[in-house]
């Protein structure tokens, strides 16, 4: 393709996509029953959801699936608005943790200019995907962390730099912090495309980027080959313990087999499956291999 970007090389920018899809790896594994009650779903919550929203029992399940993987790829995401900044002129992405643990510092030896006419030459970042992921207490550290940059460092300014902001934007940033509001012109709220501008020089560089970027992913898929649409089995497994609840209604077989991932060890649950009365700590276990066809045990 014939490349049009300035300010980030061709070659650059497809191993920058390259790393970021690298990142989906686990993340496309295939979902297993196990693997889907991971971190313990919610059946209340599915139930409701599936009924409310008049969902199959498969829509349901793969709703949660995607869910689950979706919430994992936004750091993802975030690694590629972060780190794509290494490889622009003047721009450094400390490692994880280290130089403050700022997410980019942008320096430049002739001078950068705010909107109000101050001239500094560093610009240390705070990056965040989505303008209200913070909530108060992570809003106080955040501006507390800034202000003690400018106290430590009266040539720089500090920047949260949002990747889907409400708007496009380069204004000082005024939270309320404790109960107060409080504001600091060199500490500065900007959105994505205002960073992207300022540090290329090239007002229209973050619409230039996301033009490229399709055709880009594209051709880092197709060529890769080892990005592979996974086969979630969760449906076909909580069928197959709808089938030995003995409910003849399937919707509320199926709906036992979803409250058994969550409520398998709760009164009254415990003997549905299997006639027991009380469960032991393997029982979920037990379940887990009995619909993935790995023992056929009695439950």
């Amino acid at each position: 393709m014939d490349w049009k970007l300035k300010f980030i090389s061709q070659e650059n920018f497809v191993k920058h996509v390259e790393a970021t899809i690298d990142k989906y790896g686990e993340k496309l594994e295939s979902f297993d029953i196990k693997r889907f009650n991971k971190n313990i779903i919610d059946p209340i919550k599915l139930i409701f959801d599936k009924t409310v929203y008049q969902s199959t029992w498969e829509e349901m399940v793969g709703n949660e699936i995607f869910r689950q993987r979706d919430k994992s790829n936004n750091n993802d995401i975030g690694y590629f608005h972060q780190t794509i900044f290494q490889y622009m002129k003047n721009c450094h992405v400390p490692e994880n943790g280290k130089e403050g643990g700022w997410d980019v510092i942008y320096e430049n030896a002739d001078g950068i200019q705010l909107p109000e006419g101050d001239v500094v030459h560093k610009i240390y970042v705070e990056m965040k995907n989505k303008h209200n992921t913070m909530n108060s207490a992570s809003t106080g550290k955040t501006y507390m962390k800034m202000q003690n940059q400018l106290l430590n460092d009266d040539d720089c300014a500090c920047f949260l730099v949002e990747a889907i902001a409400q708007k496009s934007q380069n204004i000082t940033w005024n939270p309320t912090v404790d109960g107060k509001k409080i504001s600091h012109k060199r500490i500065r709220r900007v959105s994505i495309d205002q960073f992207y501008a300022l540090v290329t020089g090239e007002e229209d560089a973050f619409y230039q980027m996301c033009m490229v970027l399709p055709e880009v992913i594209e051709s880092v898929v197709v060529k890769g080959g080892e990005v592979k649409v996974p086969h979630d089995t969760v449906a076909e497994e909580l069928k197959k313990i709808a089938e030995i609840s003995g409910e003849k209604s399937e919707n509320l077989a199926m709906a036992l087999a979803v409250y058994m991932l969550g409520f398998s060890s709760y009164i009254g649950f415990s003997g549905l499956i299997g006639g027991k009365g009380s469960v032991d700590e393997n029982f979920l276990k037990r379940i887990y291999a009995y619909a993935q066809g790995l023992k056929q045990r009695k439950l």
